[in-house]
């Protein structure tokens, strides 16, 4: 590790294979948690190239404990987490709306790192049993819709960096990797980014993958579609382009309206609120509209408005919410 740290302080950067060979290792515990945490500090001192963060991907889904889902089409909707903005668990709400209007979801998560809540968090504080057991799971995505892959259970090796993410209390490059580790690897995603060079980072990535996909930066630093400002937007349907309220036919809202609280309780309930057809408008329509971008990664041509309309009759038909209640009880 002494001479990686070496070339990388001297701004070098890793081959693909590089990469994959140093997360592998870091994973076995081969490194003091010393050397670990300088070799993450270089990333946040400068950007990850392509071929480090393929690298680190594929090192991390060799090591996963794999799932084979039988060709499923299925989507993941997530963020990066990172962006500081403490909103509710908007990606994982969507999961049930998306699940809710028929199609499949194989949602990966984790229990906050640099937020207050996390997907992991949240459900766990609403029922869901975390397993691994694949029989399980595909039972859940077969009944409900959904499936969730809680990534401590599905990352084992990643246990030993866990403390040192926890220490550091900010994102890193790991935020980065969440999204793109999914055991299941779903033939979809659409996924939330904190800034413009993670953007480009999984363009490039996803277009080498050749997922269908979404991509999505909120101007305000939002690894969501926020609808508190313009939204960066790529995706395999529309290519590149720049999303705002009005695009949905929503209005612009204001930060506070889509804070996720202080505890993982407010975050519950929020959650509970939107699915029970009592949340606000802000809530509603921030859930809605990402759904709907999700949605979309389905269709062959972009069509919007079809999107979220599926997406909200999901909601007001309360099919979202029993798709919660029906995943909760399979995971029991």
């Amino acid at each position: 590790m002494k001479a990686l740290l070496e070339r990388l302080f001297h701004h070098e950067t890793l081959t693909k294979e590089e990469a994959r060979d140093v997360l592998t290792r870091i994973s076995r515990e081969e490194y003091n948690p010393s050397q670990v945490a300088s070799f993450i500090t270089v990333f946040l001192m400068r950007s990850l190239t392509v071929a480090e963060l393929s690298g680190f991907r594929e090192a991390l889904l060799d090591l996963c404990v794999s799932v084979d889902i039988g060709g499923i089409e299925s989507i993941d909707v997530c963020g990066t987490g990172g962006d500081g903005k403490n909103t509710f668990n908007i990606s994982t709400l969507s999961s049930f709306v998306i699940a809710g209007a028929g199609y499949k979801v194989t949602k990966h998560g984790n229990y906050g790192v640099s937020s207050v809540s996390g997907s992991s968090n949240v459900l766990e504080s609403l029922g869901y049993r975390f397993t691994n057991d694949q029989e399980a799971l595909a039972r859940q995505l077969d009944k409900a819709g959904i499936c969730f892959y809680h990534a401590p259970l599905f990352h084992p090796a990643l246990k030993s960096v866990g403390p040192i993410r926890k220490n550091l209390g900010i994102k890193t490059f790991f935020n980065m990797l969440g999204p793109l580790v999914n055991p299941a690897q779903p033939t979809h995603q659409m996924t939330g980014v904190y800034n413009l060079t993670v953007f480009r980072l999984y363009r490039y990535l996803f277009e080498d993958l050749g997922h269908r996909f979404a991509i999505v930066h909120g101007f305000e630093g939002f690894d969501e579609i926020s609808l508190t400002d313009q939204t960066k937007l790529y995706s395999s349907n529309r290519g590149e382009d720049v999303v705002s309220s009005t695009t949905f036919g929503m209005p612009r809202y204001d930060v506070a309206q889509i804070s996720g609280g202080d505890s993982i309780e407010d975050a519950a309930k929020i959650f509970l609120h939107v699915l029970e057809g009592t949340a606000t408008q802000a809530q509603t329509d921030v859930v809605l509209a990402n759904s709907a971008l999700a949605i979309d990664c389905f269709k062959s041509d972009s069509d919007l408005h079809a999107s979220l309309h599926e997406a909200r009759e999901s909601l007001s038909s309360g099919r979202a919410l029993e798709v919660l209640k029906t995943v909760v009880e399979l995971s029991k």
